[in-house]
């Protein structure tokens, strides 16, 4: 007689059974994704594309963020191809938010090296160079931007938003620092011109110009204003200061600063040698009638001229003069010694 047969233990095969039916169950997950990622989710075109599109990654986008908006605009096939392509490259967590020049019907990939391609990134450049007056900024800016001059114009009137420091007075002119600025497409014109105050800001902090201008007993307006005009009077790095401490010499004997600089300023074409009539334009920018510095700066004074306002070279001169066609000047108190060189320099076809 055979025995009956053995049995497992009921807790034991109820585990045996759930064991069975989670791996099936994670079987038929498993190829439920597979199959979703190859049929469905994850379609992806194949090569680099044709055209061109133009395609904005947004500050905090995630992965599956950007795969939304290349979708949108034509670029990639589906988010999961990119999202996967992104989890396969450890770069991808680097792409910066900006515009980028893509193209259409791209395989996930190759939309994402393009993305982490500097060159791809569409910015506009614009250069100031030192001494740039406002009106020549604002050329500078709608030969290099989208941003219309209207705009700008409309922008300028509303300094109180453009981050302008206190002792500006809601005065611009002097305050768009000279440098290169990189302007992505769809900026604004107050926030291009607050780039150019907020550089001014760092270069001011940097040089502790308020600090500076309390120890030299002026105000800091006055320091942007001698620095403007320093870059208006020489281009050499070894005459700034110099020319800085003629000016305040000048302002401290209480003798009119007489500089061309202010004059052409109210010029729209600058003359090298200013004529008797345009020294007698009856405006607070002529220094030549008017005793004390212009109601404002000239122009954007670079980091050098301030320096050069903040440190004045010592000594009593109180003319100056170029001398040769190199850019260099006498310095000098006497104006018997400022005539004989004005005389030479005329002579040697100096100016």
């Amino acid at each position: 007689m055979s025995s009956p047969p053995r049995r497992l233990p009921k807790p034991v095969g109820l585990l045996a059974v759930t064991i069975v039916l989670l791996a099936l169950v994670a079987g038929v997950v498993l190829g439920g994704q597979r199959l979703y990622r190859s049929v469905l989710g994850n379609k992806d075109y194949t090569g680099t594309g044709t055209g061109t599109v133009v395609v904005r990654v947004r500050q905090g986008d995630t992965a599956r963020d950007i795969g939304v908006t290349l979708v949108a605009d034509g670029v990639v096939r589906s988010t999961g191809a990119f999202t996967e392509a992104a989890s396969g490259e450890a770069r991808s967590r680097s792409v910066q938010p900006g515009f980028f020049q893509l193209r259409r019907q791209m395989s996930a990939a190759s939309a994402l090296q393009l993305l982490l391609d500097p060159a791809a990134r569409l910015r506009s450049r614009v250069t100031i160079p030192e001494g740039t007056a406002l009106a020549k900024v604002v050329d500078r800016i709608v030969a290099g931007t989208q941003v219309t001059r209207p705009d700008l114009l409309a922008a300028l009137s509303r300094s109180s938003t453009l981050g302008l420091p206190a002792y500006a007075g809601g005065r611009p002119e002097g305050f768009l620092f000279p440098a290169t600025y990189d302007v992505e497409p769809g900026t604004g014109a107050a926030a291009v011109l607050t780039l150019l105050t907020q550089r001014f800001g760092e270069e001011a902090a940097s040089l502790d110009l308020e600090g500076g201008a309390r120890a030299l007993g002026v105000t800091p307006y006055d320091i942007v204003k001698v620095a403007s005009l320093i870059e208006a009077e020489t281009a050499l790095d070894s005459d700034r200061a110099k020319v800085a401490g003629v000016i305040y010499n000048r302002l401290r004997k209480g003798m009119k600063l007489q500089l061309d600089s202010t004059v052409n300023y109210l010029r729209i074409e600058k003359v090298a040698r200013l004529s008797l009539v345009d020294i007698q334009v009856d405006s607070p920018y002529n220094t030549y009638r008017h005793t004390g510095l212009p109601p404002t700066p000239i122009s954007s004074p670079g980091g050098k001229a301030l320096t050069a306002a903040l440190h004045p070279a010592s000594g009593d001169a109180v003319f100056f003069i170029t001398i040769d066609k190199a850019g260099h000047s006498l310095f000098t108190a006497s104006y018997d010694e400022f005539l004989r060189a004005k005389a030479k320099a005329q002579r040697d076809g100096v100016y």
